[in-house]
């Protein structure tokens, strides 16, 4: 009897795992079928990382590559816990309009933004002991967000999973714990696949070891490989648009602008901001995720709190206004928007965005005036600000002592005096004030007072 039963649990198993590919659509194995004898070409890549705009930019020159070399297959190996929402669906969106079927191999995991990747190729094998799932998303510490930034989430699991013949049900119990899929998983619980279970439910075609039995498995038995290399720039525009490098070349401009702000005229603070501000735009523009608007924008605001500062007295509208048009346009340049649409743009990767350059900030404008203090108080840079008070019982005093000594002494108006005006003593020029009415050019005078470093006279 228990025989039975498990024989009967088999077959319902099977016809559950047929019916989840059923109405699916292969094109790996109608590719095959068209030419069986044929030596395919197939064109592999990795992703081994956080999904990032890093990823984003190797996918981009790998799907460019394999189109140009018109490859059979693409084949993408990848190891992932997850990474930015708007990174994955970039990735997502690129491999359901890719014209050549793709493979994916789940070397272990592909948690998160690696599931919605995974779900969005034509086939997907993994490693035994893998797992697929857990796309919650997720902020910088780990916590749950609101349920607004889930929804996005849900919808795009569930629209991949329609397009590629998977159960949507199963595709959004990934994202969402309060989804219950009868004899998958109950309610209160968010959804992650083992290797075997992936294949029970129609979300993995089987197990492999490595990418030739992936390929064994896929039926592409003749086949030529071509692997990603990336170049020199590839590599630099990938370092570049890591959101930790980002985040330092914001630091950078913000402080270059800071220290050229209060020592005007040194001329290497803006050079450092400026530099920064090239390498920060540059790579990102060259990714399509940074245009003019964002550049204009952030130019304006610079150019607004100049003004601010050095043409309108005080810190008012203008400076403010420049402020924001500076943060704006760092953190816009990092989305994917296009001027003031942002039709597919996650609010989650928004909102990470202006945290990165509020953080950013913050961080520059307080270790600014931390090195500022150090610097402008050391020996070697203590000449770039003078950063001491000279007080008047240490010695110091604005008045011209000498002046004192004219007192008594005669002298003759060198210009007319009402009140003001200039006198000749001892063959030098003084400014004076009459002390009474006015005196004309030429008459005598004779000093009665000094005060305030001014002279005082009166007609001889």
């Amino acid at each position: 009897m228990k025989t039975l039963k498990l024989i009967l649990l088999g077959i319902i198993v099977l016809t559950t795992g047929f019916a989840a590919h059923a109405d699916r659509r292969d094109r790996v194995a109608e590719a095959i079928a068209a030419d069986p004898e044929k030596t395919f070409l197939v064109y592999k890549f990795e992703i081994k990382e956080n999904i990032a705009p890093p990823a984003v930019h190797r996918a981009k020159r790998a799907f460019q590559e394999a189109d140009s070399l018109n490859a059979d297959f693409i084949l993408l190996h990848m190891n992932t816990y997850g990474g930015m929402v708007d990174a994955a669906d970039s990735l997502r969106t690129r491999i359901m309009q890719s014209r050549i079927p793709v493979i994916v191999f789940v070397d272990n995991n592909a948690a998160s933004a690696g599931a919605l990747i995974s779900i969005a190729a034509d086939q997907i094998y993994m490693r035994p002991g893998g797992n697929i799932g857990a796309a919650t998303v997720v902020d910088q510490t780990g916590e749950v967000v609101p349920d607004k930034f889930q929804s996005y989430m849900r919808s795009m699991m569930r629209s991949t999973a329609e397009a590629k013949g998977r159960d949507p049900e199963i595709a959004q119990a990934m994202v969402d714990p309060s989804i219950e899929v009868e004899g998958v998983i109950e309610a209160g619980k968010v959804l992650t696949f083992t290797s075997s279970e992936a294949m029970r439910w129609g979300f993995s075609e089987g197990m492999a070891e490595n990418v030739e039995e992936v390929l064994a498995q896929a039926g592409i038995r003749n086949y030529e490989m071509v692997e990603q290399q990336l170049t020199f720039t590839d590599r630099v525009i990938g370092f570049l648009i890591n959101p930790l490098i980002s985040g330092i070349l914001i630091m950078l401009i913000l402080g270059g602008i800071y220290f050229e702000l209060q020592t005007p005229g040194v001329g290497f603070p803006i050079m450092v901001a400026l530099s920064a501000a090239l390498l920060y735009f540059a790579p990102l523009y060259v990714e399509g995720l940074a245009t003019y608007f964002e550049i204009v924008i952030f130019i304006l605001g610079v150019v607004l709190v100049a003004v601010e500062l050095f043409a309108i007295p005080g810190f008012g509208v203008t400076g403010i206004v420049g402020a924001l048009f500076v943060l704006i346009g760092l953190a816009l340049a990092m989305v994917g928007n296009r001027g003031f649409d942002f039709t597919g743009v996650p609010m989650m990767d928004i909102f990470q965005a202006f945290l990165v350059v509020i953080i950013a900030f913050f961080v520059s404008l307080t270790g600014s005036f931390y090195l500022g203090q150090k610097l402008f108080t050391s020996t070697r840079f203590g000449e770039l600000a003078l950063s001491t008070v000279q007080e008047t019982a240490s010695g110091y005093t604005s008045a011209n002592v000498g002046m004192k000594g004219l007192l008594g002494k005669t002298g003759e108006a060198f210009t007319m005096l009402r009140p003001s005006g200039k006198v000749e003593i001892d063959d030098e020029i003084y400014d004076a004030t009459a002390l009474t009415g006015f005196i004309d050019k030429g008459d005598k005078v004779k000093v009665v007072k000094y005060e305030t470093s001014q002279i005082f006279v009166v007609k001889a």
